[in-house]
């Protein structure tokens, strides 16, 4: 693990320097989960109190059609039950996608807050609806049955909060908002639940409003995950894509492309919500082929992946989210190798042969294995790589297959090998989706990047 600096300052120049704990790095894969209020009515996505309140014609017709006129957006805490929620049963969900950190919304933009806080009277899931400590259950759950690291999403603002609003209006010149409820309920997340991910969300302010600084500086030096946790960068409006740990940039990151800071890609297997809807159809869900491109783009450039799941009001993980999760996880144990722990090679995507992308590893010898993962199966028969460099001693395997895959060096290019790729019966396919070839002894070529930052 990397070693902390001994005192960050609150500023940026100082808190940018802390370098990121290496767990975080070394998992590439993560696993979101948005829950709350919105999830009652889970119609359109969890925004829906704001765009019904805002006028939006989807949901005021939505409400008009489904309830009495006098409801109100509070009325639904009363059926977020979680009557159905299992702490244990979603860990083992958690711990056979193969992901190796967890992030739960602890609240959203409307403010509800999924542990008992003392900042959130009667808005709280201990007082309304549930009468549980979610973030708690699941931590503890989390904590006593995987190696999962557990963390928490925050949204700083709250729509329709009377003191936000009181604080907008004033230009942001006064910050009752921001000192007497925001920061105070992150103090006490970290200090009662020890998060190891603090991913912070709507901003709506610039960060010192917050106090964004003070709250970072505190983490680092004095909290009880200083030498663990790893924050995002939305702590102002002025700051995405520029300060905090890692960059989350904007939702569904992904440039496609080597970055020089370390990222994520925060996304989802719904294409259009974060948290649960009922009218939801397969055609919205990602299939397996587009979240293993979404995952081995992700980190050949570098990032890692932050997968999302809405569970429903009574605390299930439906079906399709649970299959898209387990088929996740027996995809790495065949080819997790080409996944944790890796780093960007200096080709990110093959340049010759599309639907091909690279990642590194130093082996136990101290050389340098390079992972060419094959979205597209090819067929049997000669397969071309336009980046790898062979030597004499190049060997070439596919991940969960026991022979040894032929090759030649390239006789048209100084760059570049040719794989003969057999015919494999079905049944000993190793996976479904997106192959492994693994390329040892290569010959050395220079990083177009020096990481410095990672």
């Amino acid at each position: 693990m990397a070693v902390m600096e001994p005192d960050t300052k609150p500023n940026w120049d100082s808190l940018d320097a802390r370098p990121l704990p290496s767990w975080y790095d070394e998992s590439k894969i993560g696993i979101f989960l948005h829950w709350g209020v919105f999830s009652v009515p889970s119609f359109g996505d969890e925004w829906f109190w704001y765009y019904w309140r805002t006028g939006a014609k989807q949901y005021v017709n939505y409400m008009a059609e489904n309830y009495k006129p006098d409801f109100t957006y509070q009325d639904f805490a009363a059926d977020f039950t979680t009557d159905l929620f299992n702490p244990n049963e979603w860990a083992e969900i958690f711990k056979a996608s193969g992901a190796k950190y967890l992030v739960l919304t602890s609240k959203h933009h409307e403010g509800f807050t999924n542990w008992p806080s003392k900042y959130s009277f009667s808005w709280n899931s201990m007082d309304v609806g549930p009468k549980r400590d979610l973030v708690g259950e699941l931590a503890a759950a989390i904590r006593n049955r995987t190696d999962i690291h557990f963390g928490v999403y925050h949204s700083l603002f709250e729509w329709f909060n009377p003191l936000f609003l009181q604080d907008q209006a004033n230009n942001f010149a006064t910050r009752d908002f921001a000192l007497r409820k925001a920061m105070p309920e992150l103090y006490e997340l970290v200090e009662r639940y020890q998060p190891e991910v603090i991913w912070s969300d709507g901003a709506a302010a610039i960060d010192t409003y917050w106090n964004s600084t003070g709250f970072l500086a505190w983490l680092y030096n004095d909290s009880p995950v200083k030498d663990v946790v790893v924050t995002n960068d939305r702590w102002g409006t002025n700051t995405d894509c520029k300060h905090g740990g890692f960059f989350s940039c904007t939702d569904r990151y992904n440039p496609g492309t080597l970055q020089k800071h370390k990222w994520e890609n925060a996304m989802t297997i719904d294409k259009y919500s974060w948290g649960f809807r009922r009218e939801a159809r397969l055609a919205d869900m990602l299939s397996m082929e587009e979240l293993l491109s979404e995952v081995v783009s992700t980190v050949s450039c570098g990032g890692n992946i932050l997968i999302n799941v809405g569970p429903t009001k009574d605390g299930r993980i439906v079906p399709i989210f649970e299959e898209r999760l387990r088929s996740l996880g027996q995809w790495l144990n065949v080819n997790g190798a080409a996944i944790y722990g890796t780093s960007p090679w200096v080709y990110q995507n093959d340049t010759v042969t599309k639907d091909v992308w690279y990642t590194s590893k130093k082996n136990s010898q101290g050389s340098l294995d390079v992972f060419a993962i094959l979205l597209q199966w090819p067929d049997p028969g000669n397969f071309f790589l336009g980046s790898p460099t062979p030597t004499q001693n190049t060997e070439v395997t596919l991940l969960g297959y026991d022979t040894p895959i032929k090759w030649t060096a390239s006789a048209a290019h100084a760059q570049g090998i040719t794989v003969l790729i057999p015919a494999i019966p079905f049944n000993k396919m190793p996976c479904n989706y997106a192959w492994v070839l693994k390329l040892e002894n290569l010959a050395s070529l220079p990083r177009h990047y020096a990481l410095d930052e990672y």
